[in-house]
């Protein structure tokens, strides 16, 4: 009947049933930190939250135990269950052990036996590096161009000042739950079994957890950085800060910051990957007898120039006069400048009778060939 008013085990850790393993660990350190003994002197009920969030965890955090409580639930006890991947012939016999009396062995201290060689309680001294930060910014076309600095406030779990990272003040003391043996022994009928201590996590010592942070060894921290932009980025790059994503637990190495660019567009040039395109306009006699034209380009004007005969939409190439490449340092991308031809406005009468002139100079239709390519 005991069994009956447990909680259920993802209930408990606040999670899902079909929480991944990392959700899972997240919940267990937040819940263990929160009900420890030593952070909740004489309160019993805390001690006894603590114990049942070991418990759930100790059972979910191992893929085995977890697959027979997701198919028989708190069941699984007396039905001497095997687990679902478990080799041709192996059982294990559950029976004439005494699980819920206060001298037997628990549900969790029996599969921590068999399945991960007693070693509960280590969670807690789960060290995890830390994780990534993404930020996203804005800056100007020009900005891209040559590259910048910018000013980024950022907020990211650092390192606890009081407890150096390592989540606990003061000497290590000696166990008094296992007398710094680091393993504690459980009795099930007439057999006994040597399990990791619950209060220590097999190490023998325990420690003050640091008020400061919780004994998480981390406290959330806002400070502002210069992060150089390099020339070159463009709308969806990411540039690397090496060091300065969260700080990792009890000593392990920090993650990275990744800041994300949005560039502003420009108004005359377009940019495609490291090359840019724009529009040009020339007069009729340009295209006609050819010219050379000034163009504007990112380092300033340059000399372009135009074949004779050339078409309105051209486009012509100038080598390295577009965007450095982030891909390879000291390349640059091209500039594609495309040619629209102005046609003049007959304002007055010598000019319509030039181009009357021009008419009957060169009476070529362009449109010849038209419909006879549009039906074939």
């Amino acid at each position: 009947m005991a069994t009956a008013t447990k909680q259920d085990y993802y209930e408990l850790l606040g999670v899902g049933r079909k929480a991944p393993q990392k959700e899972i660990r997240q919940a267990y350190r937040r819940l263990a930190r929160k009900y420890h003994p030593d952070l909740n002197p004489g309160d019993k009920s805390a001690e006894e939250k603590f114990k049942q969030v070991q418990e759930a965890y100790d059972v979910l955090s191992d893929t085995k135990k977890r697959q027979m409580y997701d198919q028989f639930g708190f069941d699984a006890e007396r039905r001497g269950a095997v687990p679902p991947d478990a080799a041709p012939g192996e059982h294990f016999d559950f029976q004439g052990f005494d699980f819920g009396g206060s001298s037997g062995t628990s549900f969790r201290d029996l599969f921590s036996q068999f399945f991960r060689g007693g070693a509960e309680g280590g969670a807690m001294e789960e060290i995890e590096p830390g994780s990534d930060l993404e930020y996203h910014i804005r800056i100007g076309f020009w900005e891209a161009v040559r590259g910048t600095v910018k000013k980024l406030t950022i907020t990211r779990l650092d390192i606890c000042e009081t407890c150096h990272g390592s989540g606990a003040v003061g000497s290590p003391q000696v166990c008094a739950s296992c007398k710094g043996t680091g393993q504690v022994s459980r009795k099930s009928g007439q057999m006994r079994f040597n399990l990791a201590c619950p209060q220590c996590g097999g190490s023998g010592h325990v420690q003050t957890p640091c008020r400061t942070c919780g004994g998480e060894g981390r406290i959330r921290r806002t400070e502002t950085i210069d992060v150089r932009i390099p020339a070159g980025v463009q709308t969806g790059s990411r540039v690397r800060v090496a060091g300065h994503g969260n700080a990792g637990t009890h000593g392990s190495p920090p993650g990275d910051l990744y800041i994300v660019t949005e560039v502003e567009p420009h108004p005359y040039f377009e940019r495609r990957g490291d090359d840019l395109y724009t529009t040009v306009p020339i007069t009729v006699s340009e295209a006609s007898l050819g010219a050379k034209i000034e163009v504007p380009t990112l380092d300033g004007r340059a000399l372009l120039r135009v074949p004779p005969g050339t078409n309105s939409g051209q486009k012509l190439r100038l080598r390295e006069r577009g965007m450095s490449s982030l891909r390879q340092a000291g390349k640059r991308g091209d500039l594609y400048v495309e040619l629209q031809v102005v046609v003049p406005k007959p304002i007055d009468e010598k000019v319509k009778e030039l181009l009357r002139e021009l008419a009957r100079l060169d009476p070529e239709d362009p449109r010849r060939d038209l419909f006879a390519r549009a039906t074939s």
